[in-house]
This record gives structure tokens, sequence and C-alpha cells, in this order.
């Protein structure tokens, strides 16, 4: 199939969004599937969002995202954020009855009221109209999927994740600790975008023995460097690098509110480190009943508990999970037109464009 996706989260963005549907849209293409990836970085005018200068927002791209829908005829449309681009594509979607699918990567309504003063129901009904229509929400876990049931979502679906077990793996853990010879232990590690809807707040805050460690870079690591100053911030790590933090750590602390998954959280077990989290959809779907972690409303009881685990049986659930299996669970997601009207649907398009003497792409 050729496939469009529209995301407002791309490169240089370092984020869940972005690594899944790198890895994915790679995935497919090994199947043999094409794409088009509509991102902020396809020349249209940007701005930064409020607080979170990193993130860009496209504006006023409608015109030529409708353009390249009509150059490109996909067989599928996928939107991945709720965005000025998703937005624009919904709507270009609507407008010529193409069907299209969507995802459910963040806990939007959290997210938001974690930076600004807008109440979670507000919120809700701006993500309830804009999947409204879609096809099919993807959603990654059984938690969120019942949660969003119970908000009024409609036609959800179960789309898990993937992880590199090649790269995440415990061969990686050195017998110097690495990267961390020269800290106290145990080591609790803390890895993703250093921004307050992250509550990694709530991981320094903890009463843990030995050292606290935060990998990653985003808005609120400069100020939560100079509040916690027994902490570690190294920065962003990535590849091997990456996963010799990983490997390398004792405990992986997730407290984390607002994922809907927690892609770190397969990284970390696959490396062969137990995860603490509380208990919220992501680490409540992937942690209880597996010995690979620990949940807990009080995240240091968590942490110490994963002390005590088995590194093995961490490794070994984390290999439960391809990128592949992911990959083939968002095309059967898809929600393509039948051959036989796909092919109707686009010479109706190129005979209108031809009235129009709208030049076709080569």
């Amino acid at each position: 199939m050729r496939i469009m996706l529209v995301t407002d989260a791309w490169e240089p963005q370092v984020n869940g969004v972005v690594r899944t549907m790198k890895r994915v849209s790679a995935e497919c293409e090994a199947l043999g599937h094409e794409w088009d990836i509509v991102s902020p970085n396809d020349g249209f005018r940007t701005m930064p969002l409020p607080t979170y200068p990193e993130i860009k927002l496209a504006f006023g791209a409608r015109k030529q995202i409708e353009e390249r829908f009509l150059d490109f005829e996909p067989d599928a449309v996928h939107i991945a954020t709720e965005g000025p681009l998703g937005w624009a594509a919904r709507g270009i979607c609507l407008k010529h009855k193409m069907p299209f699918t969507s995802s459910y990567h963040t806990r939007f309504p959290e997210y938001v009221n974690a930076r600004l003063p807008i109440p979670l129901w507000a919120g809700y009904k701006y993500v309830r109209q804009f999947h409204r229509y879609s096809g099919r929400v993807m959603v990654a876990t059984v938690s969120m999927m019942e949660e969003l049931t119970a908000r009024g979502f409609n036609n959800i679906a179960a789309w898990s994740r993937g992880v590199d077990t090649d790269l995440f793996h415990p061969d990686k853990r050195q017998e110097d600790r690495g990267p961390y010879k020269d800290l106290e232990g145990p080591i609790f590690l803390n890895v993703g975008r250093v921004a307050v809807e992250k509550n990694i707040e709530a991981f320094l805050e903890l009463d843990l023995p030995g050292t606290k460690v935060v990998v990653g870079d985003g808005p609120a690591r400069e100020e939560l460097m100079k509040k916690y100053p027994d902490a570690v911030f190294p920065g962003s790590k990535f590849g091997d690098e990456l996963g010799s933090y990983f490997a390398n750590a004792d405990v992986f602390c997730f407290p984390s509110l607002t994922d809907t998954f927690g892609l770190v959280i397969l990284e970390a077990m696959a490396a062969g480190t137990p995860v603490a989290g509380f208990n919220v959809p992501g680490p409540k779907d992937l942690i209880p009943g597996t010995n690979a972690g620990a949940i807990n409303d009080d995240l240091a009881k968590a942490c110490i508990e994963c002390l005590d685990l088995d590194r093995d049986v961490a490794h070994k659930h984390a290999q439960a999970f391809s990128w592949k299996a992911c990959a083939e669970q968002f095309i059967d997601n898809l929600e393509p037109l039948p051959v036989p009207e796909r092919k109707r649907f686009w010479k109706r398009f190129k005979s209108l464009r031809r009235r129009k003497k709208v030049p076709e792409s080569s």
C-alpha cells in the first residue's frame, strides 16, 4: 500500500511518537509498503509551542497537504497527532470522503493540563472531536482502551509497541558499571524528555539510597539540575551509549502519569533493568505479574522492591515485543479503500484535476 502519515511530531524531536513511527515506517517499508510522511520539517510556516520551544507547530499547511494527498494518491491515511497538521489532514480526508485512522500516543488532556490552566474536561472534548470520524483509533494498552471507551471514544483498536533487543541488552552491563563507575550505587535511572508532564520531579523527590540519574534533555532540565544538585543529568544519549546507561542501572524509575505506553519501560527491561512505576496506564499494563518490575502508588517502595528482582526475568519479558509485530498490527488496523473503489476514487480526482487544468505530478 501507499500510506500517507501526517504527524506534528518528527525529528529532531526525541519522543515516543517519533521513535514509534520511525521504526514502524521502516518495518513497513521492509514489508513492501510505501510512505509519504508529512511533518513540520516540510517547509511549512512554524511557531514554537508555548512552554516548549523545541516543538514546532506548523500552520497554514492545508493547501500543501491537499496537493500532496492528490499527487501521492495514498491507499490509506494515518494521522498520528492532534496538532495543527493533524487537524488539516483530518479536514482534507473528510472533504474528499477518504477513510483515515488515527492514534492516541499521549494522554493529551493530562499533558496540556500539566502545562496550562485548561481543565481535563475541555481537553477530552477536544480529543474526542478530533478522533470522532477516525475509522480506528489505535491505542497501545488495554487500560487506555478501557479509559477512552469510558470517556466516549469509539472505534478503539489495539496497537502495541516493540523494542530493539539488540540495542538494549544485558550484555552491555559492565563490571565497572560503565557510565556509573564513579557514582554511589544503587543507580536509579530515568530516561526521556525532561519536561513537566513527565513528572520527573516526583522521582527526584524520592528518598532512595545511591544515586538518581536523569538521561535526556528538555525545557525542565536546567531548573531541575539547580533544584536537585545530588542527581546526575548527563544529557541526551543515543545508540550503544544509551544502551549502556540502561543496562548498567539497577532500577529504572518511570514516574510519568501522562504516557499511554512508555517505550522506555520495554527498553529498560530488554537491558535487564527492572522498572518501577505508578499504578497508571503503561506501567500497570506492562509490569504486574511479570516479576520484571513493580508498581505502587508509593513509588519509592516500588523502586526498592525492584532491587531484589531477577534481571534475566526482565530481559526475557521484553523479548516478547517485536517491532515487526507492531508494524503488522499497524497495517492490519489501517482502513484503506477497497481496491475497486480505490480505482474509481482516484480516477474521479484525476478527471477533476484535468478539468481544472491542474498539472499532475510526473
